[in-house]
């Protein structure tokens, strides 16, 4: 079925030659390119990478079982982009799951059928349509992700497809094949490692719910008068943030700031999120205490080029200390729905340093 619908297309013009960024976007602007001294320190930073996880990985786990603090501050610095996807499946536990499942991927993309393939099929092109690699219509990005979607929708038909799942699976596409970029998928929205993810794309959205909840409760108690303001202009959580959950930060905010979270989220877990998403509104507070709804509302969506740097932005969303209040929430939160309690990854979290 998947043959009949994707590859009878008549391949689409390509994309006329653009000046790209090293990422794969066509330029906004004239970037600097980096000078030796940047180069050399890159260099240094991949040969210490390479030697910690070894060769396709081999190394990964022994290291992270001694030396656990090393690799969260690495991480926290950045997985250099060479290396990104593969550090990446090690992490997330995707690579496991690749492993104990040969074949699947290509009984679920080649032989199964799924209802949610037009909808899959209406939505690919808006997946980053400025990178080089979704852009020709019909190509081999584009069929690379829908072939993605379509896989999960039918490995998890309670689930099926949700249209914010593109932009992970696109993300993902671009440092892995689409065999990596599923079994990674399912990792995160089934909790290979951290809470499952599925929530988000469920109906009604429930994880999204929560975690807006959530977020609404932190931001107040550790903003006051922003929260207070936030009230009394009617201003919530759903208005601005819930983007934020539902793509991690990759549906509009800059690539390269997107991928330093990546990074962090796929190893610490969701609790990235929430810390940023303060962080945000920290680096913002005084400017948006003083704006009416309308202005608030632009703010909030439209964060300055300033506070998307991830050499200023992380550092303060690290400094944030969330875990344990976000699991005291949680679990309150679950008691009043009348849900038991999913602490894994909370308490997880707490396990590393904050």
């Amino acid at each position: 079925m998947e043959k009949k619908i994707i590859d009878d297309y008549e391949p689409g013009p390509l994309p006329s030659p653009r000046k790209m960024d090293r990422f794969g976007f066509l330029k906004q602007e004239i970037n600097n390119p980096p000078d030796g001294l940047a180069k050399g320190r890159e260099e240094r930073r991949v040969r210490k990478w390479r030697k910690m996880i070894g060769v396709g990985g081999s190394d990964w786990k022994h290291y992270v079982r001694r030396k656990p603090h090393v690799v969260k501050r690495r991480i926290r610095k950045g997985i250099p982009d060479c290396l990104r996807g593969l550090v990446w499946q090690l992490i997330s536990g995707s690579r496991d799951l690749l492993l104990m499942n040969p074949g699947v991927y290509e009984q679920l993309v080649i032989y199964e059928t799924s209802a949610s393939e037009l909808d899959i099929i209406r939505d690919i092109s808006r997946t980053f349509p400025s990178h080089v690699f979704f852009q020709q219509r019909h190509g081999p990005g584009q069929r690379s992700l829908y072939n993605v979607l379509k896989a999960y929708s039918v490995y998890d038909r309670d689930v099926g497809y949700v249209q914010g799942m593109g932009f992970l699976a696109g993300l993902l596409l671009l440092y892995m094949s689409e065999e990596d970029a599923f079994w990674l998928l399912v990792a995160l929205l089934k909790g290979a490692v951290h809470a499952p993810m599925e929530g988000l794309y469920q109906v009604g959205l429930p994880l999204v719910q929560q975690y807006l909840c959530l977020f609404d409760r932190l931001m107040k108690e550790h903003m006051p008068k922003l929260g207070e303001h936030f009230t009394q202009e009617m201003i919530n959580p759903s208005m601005y943030a819930s983007q934020w959950f539902i793509t991690v930060f990759s549906y509009s905010f800059p690539f390269h700031l997107a991928l330093r979270i990546w990074d962090v989220f796929l190893y610490e877990g969701v609790k990235i999120v929430f810390k940023v998403g303060l962080a945000l509104l920290k680096y913002r507070h005084d400017d948006l205490v003083k704006l009416p709804f309308e202005k608030l509302i632009h703010a909030l969506r439209n964060f300055p080029e300033d506070a998307m740097d991830p050499d200023t932005l992380l550092p303060m969303a690290y400094s944030i200390k969330v875990s344990r209040r976000l699991e005291e929430l949680k679990q309150e939160y679950n008691k009043k729905d009348g849900k038991p309690s999913l602490s894994t990854e909370i308490k997880g979290d707490q396990k590393q340093a904050q």
